[in-house]
């Protein structure tokens, strides 16, 4: 039984101080011996946080005690070790951030699709599917016959989707599109209809609970799930996957990449080989070094410290 609950969780909500709530969270979530990121900004709140299950059950319910998110459904999974080094609270402009001034997913927002009813919605051939990820999220996983957009951020999303508008939307009717756990296609499906498409479905509960309610061989999924913590990636069931992080530049890294020459544990991966100077993969080197000599300890090298903005 692992003994860790991760909950990915957001919430759109105007919230009027934020700095003050970021205080407020950070204390309650240090106290329940909570790691991972929070996000908090005027336009609602965003995270994903991992801890015991009593302290999983403090979280939510001070979260939950906000205006407005009193019905706030987190997507459950677990690990069998803590995914995150520390507490992160942070004050952003955006919990996620696309840059386009007006977007606001609490007055106008996509049609949700269920993970029973997705299936169906994306064999349509009048739907095209838009995967609104980064492209090394899409690399470790996607559905199959979802369109990449090849984007480095989220940021990128809006002038991809102008500059290929046309040609995406030859001969369909409706755009179907996912994200991790949602969020991101909170904002793309309001900045599509915005843009004047009507016909916009997402993913509800997005690609995470799309895995805990499909089974495999009843599923359109190819490959696993990219995720923001050090777990790497899950799998149906929200199993955890088979990618490990590389060290050198956070992107994740396949079985098969690390058959490669150019990958060295904890030092670099063939995403990243040849992109830093001898110095740089000298100073990864030693800490690699001593993050194992750590570990045969039984110590953890990176320790608990919580991270804040301004």
């Amino acid at each position: 039984m692992a003994g860790i609950t991760v909950a990915a969780l957001y919430r759109f909500v105007s919230i009027a101080d934020p700095k003050g709530l970021r205080d407020a969270m950070e204390q309650v979530l240090d106290s329940a011996g909570i790691r991972g990121t929070l996000l908090i900004a005027s336009e609602g709140i965003n995270g994903t946080i991992a801890g015991s299950a009593e302290g999983i059950d403090t979280a939510l319910t001070a979260i939950r005690a906000l205006p407005g998110c009193d019905d706030l459904l987190p997507k459950f999974s677990t690990a069998e070790t803590m995914p995150f080094h520390r507490l992160k609270v942070r004050v952003k402009r955006e919990i996620v951030t696309m840059g386009v001034p007006g977007t606001d997913p609490t007055r106008i927002v996509g049609t949700y699709v269920a993970p029973a009813d997705w299936n169906a919605l994306i064999a349509d051939p009048s739907t095209v599917v838009i995967d609104t990820r980064n492209a090394y999220e899409v690399k470790v996983g996607t559905f199959a016959g979802a369109v990449d957009p090849h984007t480095d951020s989220f940021r990128d999303f809006p002038d991809w989707f102008r500059a290929n508008r046309t040609k995406l939307l030859a001969g369909k009717t409706q755009v179907a599109m996912f994200c991790t756990g949602g969020i991101r296609c909170e904002k793309s499906t309001a900045f599509l209809k915005s843009e004047g498409v009507d016909a916009v479905y997402h993913l509800d509960g997005g690609i995470l609970k799309y895995l805990e309610d499909i089974s495999a061989d009843a599923s359109a999924w190819q490959g696993e799930c990219f995720v923001f913590d050090e777990r790497v990636a899950v799998g149906h069931g929200l199993t955890q996957g088979t990618h490990d992080l590389c060290r050198g530049c956070r992107m994740p890294v396949s079985p098969q990449d690390r058959t490669s020459p150019l990958f060295e544990e904890g030092v670099q991966c063939p995403a990243c080989a040849g992109t830093r100077d001898a110095a740089t993969l000298a100073a990864k080197a030693e800490r690699h070094r001593q993050v194992t000599l750590a570990a045969r300890r039984g110590e953890q090298h990176v320790g608990k410290r919580m991270e804040r903005d301004g």
